[in-house]
């Protein structure tokens, strides 16, 4: 640990204004930033840049940087991944995740693993979107947003990885707090119940894995294979004081209005359907359960499978309420807590 610390930024760009309209703001840039960033992003098209729209934009290329090896579409509001989902192809994707909760994805910043085509961006017609962020964009595509909109801004960050280790830096008043970059996922995989997790659930765990490790505490996320081998977020209980509310209030509901949406299959009615559906997610919590009460609360839902760090005193008692219900539930061993 060094006793002193000292950072440098350079190119300031003077934004409207900051968080919100009474607050002046500047943008500076890492000199030193190597890798796809909002640094060093190339704006295509559109309004200028305000300050939300730069942190969003950084915490959707964060969650790009996660799925970097396959078609992925991160949709963000307010830092949280309101859509996020993977696809055999760039487009599939797009409406898999724009799927999860099309009215938050209303004046949402996208970000997409991969170079945008033109089919990815018909995709957004009719959508409004404030930003659009890829490692490139096919000239057809490029062409089809200017029109679309005069004010969308398209950014080209360059090839997209995975996250690199280093450190970050939050200002609080009077001080400043440094810490590794959570690069890290998992510590393990241990199954910790008597029902076994599925191997042909493991994908999709750590799909749902990867989301509530980017989704604000208190994070519960429910993940779907929507396609072989493809997955969206289906339900998002994000930033709540408690964890319980973020499963029974936002993110149940919001899996029970997706599967309203979803075509009918015969035989099933709209109860049995939604508890089919329930059946077949993972849900993941950023943080341990202190309590069996989400376990009790997601497996009268229909919920069997559960991913979490584990760690708790009560890890115990969690375990035996997953095993008197019937519930697969995985240790990762890795805490993700996102404040």
């Amino acid at each position: 640990m060094e006793n002193e610390l000292v950072l440098k930024f350079e190119n300031p760009t003077p934004l409207r204004y900051g968080e919100n309209s009474h607050q002046a703001a500047v943008f500076y840039r890492d000199p030193n930033c190597s890798e796809a960033s909002l640094a060093n992003a190339k704006q295509l098209h559109g309004k200028e840049l305000s300050f939300n729209n730069i942190v969003d934009a950084d915490a959707a290329l964060e969650m790009a940087r996660e799925f970097h090896d396959t078609p992925c579409v991160v949709i963000v509001k307010h830092m949280n991944p309101c859509g996020l989902a993977t696809g055999k192809t760039l487009a599939e994707a797009f409406e898999a995740a724009w799927a999860g909760d099309p009215v938050s994805a209303y004046g949402s910043v996208i970000a997409v693993s991969e170079k945008v085509d033109l089919k990815t961006a018909e995709r957004l017609k009719g959508r409004f979107v404030e930003i659009l962020l890829a490692p490139a964009f096919d000239e057809d595509a490029l062409e089809f947003l200017r029109r679309k909109s005069k004010d969308i801004r398209l950014l080209e960050v360059g090839k997209i990885e995975a996250p690199k280790p280093g450190k970050v830096y939050k200002h609080v008043i009077g001080g400043m707090l440094v810490q590794d970059r959570d690069v890290g996922t998992w510590a393990k995989f241990e199954c910790v119940t008597e029902a076994k997790f599925p191997q042909e659930k493991e994908r999709l765990a750590r799909f749902t894995w990867l989301v509530t490790k980017h989704t604000k505490s208190n994070a519960i996320v429910m993940g779907y294979e929507y396609a072989p081998g493809f997955f969206q977020v289906i339900g998002l209980g994000p930033g709540q004081p408690n964890r319980i509310d973020s499963n029974l209030r936002l993110c149940q509901p919001r899996v029970r209005d997706n599967a309203a949406n979803m075509p009918l299959p015969e035989g099933y009615t709209r109860e049995s359907f939604e508890k089919k559906i329930f059946g077949e997610v993972v849900m993941g919590s950023d943080a341990f359960f202190p309590f069996a009460d989400n376990i009790e609360a997601s497996a009268q839902a229909g919920v069997r499978y559960i991913v979490q760090p584990g760690g708790s005193v009560h890890d115990q008692d969690v375990i035996d309420a997953c095993n008197k219900l019937g519930v697969a539930m995985v240790f990762t061993g890795m805490r993700h807590f996102r404040h």
